[in-house]
């Protein structure tokens, strides 16, 4: 089969998306990527993300050598495990961090805090000729020569073998393409915020919330996740702080809390969780308020299509709530396996059509996985059956006992997203047909 040479269009220029267009960058593949926002700054990315080692896999096969140094320069400090504790700051179980991944010498199967802004930081790194901002899409003309092109609201257009949708969860890539496949209302909201790691914070905050990742389990329809944020570069304590991630049904929350600013949605959200631990309650309202923001949580199981010179990855597929902290990390694999297949077409070991097809199997085996994961983990947290939650806690305490059932019962908790899959564990950058064709 001879070489191709592949253009790819990308729309969309979130982590996906360019984690996408540096690992075809990286290959010398030709790839544009077209972001609505105008400027780089215009998107505000609050919050920091967990890189699992699926994720941490992806970034290392697409990024170059200097953006990949990059990377590991901004993450934080990785560590802590993860804490249960109950609504007045009881321990539940506490898990250790080789539990919840598996030690590696290697940096690029390691679990990693990262800011969003920095990550995307270096995502754009070198990209300043591939991705054009102030591009909103408008629509797709499949050509007759088997090819694709994109049209903009700007009337501007742009020709391919591969459109790629990486527009997120409102995708008009995907509103065309898939017209019934729309996200449905998990019934839930989260509010994030984020409570800055000073010398008098520190003072009042328990031991316990100032490492690693927390989850306040409780018997009402909302729980609280925390996590602390640190990284390697700066002095300690310099711009660290603890994330903050409360999690409600849409039913218990006040009437108008989405159009409250931030000191009122603070207010409001101490106001229901007035039963809990006073510490809990201070340190809601002791949240920067510039930091608070709503998210409604939707979801979407990804559906099967024909295969054609239109695909889609991450939010733009398979959405999920950020119960589980997976969607970012699912994106990236995306990009990762996409890279692959293209990779595999330029070289002229696959054809484009087997290539997409293969890289959509697979795709929507381990993004409905990711999504199933993420319902699964937002349902419990919100349980308020009485029998259910008292059994869960005391099979959590039976567990904090017993160190070998504790390791039996989550030894696959964390892990079992982000294990290599075949094509993860290949040596070659590029994919074969036999690595996707058996599956």
């Amino acid at each position: 089969m001879p070489k191709k040479v592949l253009q790819v269009i990308v729309v969309g220029g979130g982590i996906g998306g360019l984690c996408l267009a540096q690992g075809l960058r990286k290959a010398g593949i030709q790839v544009k990527v077209f972001e609505r926002d105008h400027t780089v700054t215009a998107r505000l990315d609050r919050y920091r993300l967990h890189i699992n080692p699926a994720g941490t896999r992806a970034l290392r096969a697409c990024l170059p050598a200097a953006a990949w140094e990059q990377f590991l320069s901004a993450v934080g400090r990785p560590g802590g495990g993860f804490l249960f504790l109950d609504e007045q700051l009881h321990e539940l179980l506490s898990i250790e961090d080789s539990l919840m991944y598996p030690t590696s010498d290697d940096p690029a199967q390691r679990a990693y805090p990262v800011e969003r802004r920095a990550l995307r930081d270096v995502l754009l790194s070198d990209l300043a000729d591939v991705v054009q901002f102030g591009k909103r899409f408008e629509r797709y003309e499949l050509q007759p020569n088997g090819g694709v092109t994109a049209w903009f609201t700007d009337g501007s257009r742009a020709d391919g073998d591969l459109l790629v949708a990486a527009d997120g969860s409102a995708s008009r890539v995907r509103a065309q393409l898939l017209p019934r496949a729309k996200p449905d209302d998990t019934g839930a909201v989260g509010f994030g915020a984020k409570l800055p790691l000073t010398a008098q914070t520190r003072a009042w905050l328990p031991p316990e919330l100032l490492d690693g990742e927390t989850m306040i389990m409780t018997r009402d329809p909302f729980f609280l996740f925390t996590s602390v944020f640190q990284t390697f570069s700066e002095p300690e304590g310099k711009n660290a702080y603890l994330l903050c991630a409360f999690v409600a049904r849409d039913a218990a929350c006040p009437p108008g809390i989405a159009d409250m600013d931030g000191p009122s949605m603070q207010r409001a959200i101490a106001d229901l969780a007035s039963g809990w631990h006073p510490i809990l309650r201070q340190l809601i309202l002791t949240c920067d308020p510039a930091s608070v923001a709503m998210f409604p949580f939707a979801s979407l199981m990804p559906p099967s299509w024909p295969t054609g010179p239109v695909t889609l990855l991450g939010d733009a597929i398979h959405l999920m709530p950020p119960t589980g902290g997976i969607g970012a990390n699912t994106a990236m694999r995306d990009a990762g396996l996409l890279t692959r297949q293209l990779v595999a077409v330029a070289g002229g070991q696959s054809d484009l059509a087997d290539a997409i097809n293969g890289y959509e199997v697979e795709m929507r085996e381990y993004g409905a996985a990711a999504v199933r994961s993420a319902l699964t983990t937002l349902r419990q947290g919100l349980n308020t059956n009485p029998v259910k939650l008292t059994g869960a806690r005391a099979f959590f305490r039976v567990c904090r006992a017993i160190a070998p059932l504790r390791r039996v019962s989550f030894r696959d908790y964390w892990a079992r997203h982000t294990r290599p899959r075949p094509w993860e564990e290949s040596p070659s950058s590029a994919a074969t047909t036999s690595t996707l064709g058996d599956r």
